[in-house]
């Protein structure tokens, strides 16, 4: 008998702390998701059943657990922020998210998280929302396996797919976003993850990144996008072993980097960009391993940017490698690997007997005049190069490699 007692207190604990299952659907005691809200208390789990759900914005304010089956389809009919969430720990799994309103003054989003904290999202889909999931002062949450996607046309119709703002030790890890206005949106972030997300075909950037510092975003794909990646005003970021790729246009980059300081951009690829890297005011940046491939512009270094280290980089194929708008450089270039490398190595270190100048005196003219692409590959251009290779008059004396690589590093 005081056996039995044991086990029922250990099970009344039990549910205590994990709550009890209210199952929502049309052939359930309960078949609105909003009168389940209702009668929920601190811990409990609502599993909604498959089917599609009308009920305009449904607001949760009490630590519960939402997850779908088969996916059921929460609908705003082109009027409603679908939820909004106001308390923490509260888990959204498994469901689909339809047809948010549009509003030029509020963020009406389909997943909308306010003054909240361990607030987990997972594996959702969402389908022609204006903002996906929105996060306003909220610390400690996750993003994790959702898939966002809108076929709208026009940016001033869209929101953004994950937007973050005034937000502290988020993760945003593993989600696909399509055909918003940025893919993901940080401002005012800190001391938060992005990883092994893919962000393609956005109307404007894939990342949009501000004045968030001590951030990593790691193991990502960026392709396709509007105008490629953007990081400003921002200190100690780590961009490592991303893909920046097909982000082409004549406002167009893999990543702008404009007032960004005592950052690191390792192992990255840069692959048919128009500018692989564009970089305004930044200095105090490491760029390393880093491959640029069969871009446009490798690498726009502006004469704002100071005391910044490349190193170990691979530079192959690009119409040009390097290119500045001044004549005062003040950044270390040493050890990279350029395929127009056309010196020796008569002692078999693999590293150049003699320094590389990157930038050609055609690059110089583009940069200021950008109708003289048209004379790329000819006659004319071909003896500049030549004569400012010998007798280096235009370019940047002190912009060159004193340690050019004999063959390209393996990254892999």
């Amino acid at each position: 008998m005081q056996r039995l007692c044991y086990v029922l207190c250990f099970l009344l604990s039990l549910q205590s702390v994990f709550g009890t299952v209210i199952r929502v659907g049309k052939n359930e005691r309960i078949q609105l998701i909003k009168n389940a809200i209702a009668v929920a208390r601190e811990g409990d789990t609502l599993l909604i059943r498959a089917g599609v759900y009308r009920e305009g914005n449904i607001t949760i304010e009490k630590r519960i657990f939402i997850t779908g089956e088969n996916f059921p389809v929460l609908d705003g009919e082109n009027k409603y922020e679908i939820m909004t969430i106001r308390a923490s720990n509260v888990v959204v799994q498994g469901l689909k998210f339809l047809n948010t309103g549009m509003a030029s003054m509020n963020d009406i989003a389909a997943i909308n998280v306010i003054d909240s904290k361990n607030i987990q999202i997972i594996g959702n889909e969402i389908e022609n929302s204006f903002f996906g999931i929105h996060f306003l002062n909220s610390n400690n949450c996750s993003v994790t396996g959702n898939r966002l996607h809108s076929n709208t046309a026009e940016e001033q119709e869209i929101g953004n797919g994950i937007h973050l703002w005034k937000c502290h030790e988020m993760t945003i890890h593993n989600n696909q976003i399509q055909g918003h206005r940025d893919g993901i949106y940080f401002e005012f972030v800190t001391n938060s993850i992005i990883t092994n997300n893919h962000s393609e075909l956005n109307k404007r950037y894939g990342l949009h990144f501000m004045f968030s510092h001590n951030d990593e975003y790691r193991n990502n794909t960026f392709t396709d996008n509007g105008a490629g990646v953007a990081v400003m005003y921002t200190k100690g970021v780590k961009m490592i072993n991303n893909i920046f790729e097909h982000n082409w246009g004549s406002a167009s980059y893999g990543l702008l980097l404009k007032e960004i300081s005592d950052s690191d951009i390792t192992g990255n690829v840069f692959l048919k960009n128009s500018i692989g890297i564009l970089m305004e005011g930044s200095n105090r940046n490491k760029l390393q391993s880093n491959s640029f491939l069969q871009n446009g512009y490798a690498l726009k270094l502006q004469a704002s940017c100071d005391d910044n280290i490349l190193e170990r980089n691979n530079f192959q194929q690009n119409t040009f490698d390097l290119v500045t708008n001044g004549s005062l450089v003040l950044n270390k270039i040493d050890g990279n690997y350029w395929d127009r490398y056309e010196g020796y190595d008569l002692n078999r270190d693999l590293i150049g007997d003699v320094p590389y100048r990157p930038i050609s005196m055609y690059g110089m003219i583009v940069e200021r005049m950008p109708t003289t692409i048209l004379l790329w590959r000819s006659f004319l251009v071909f003896l500049m190069d030549r004569a400012e290779k010998a007798i280096p008059v235009f370019t940047p004396e002190n912009l060159k490699d004193n340690l050019p690589a004999m063959k390209p590093y393996d990254f892999n």
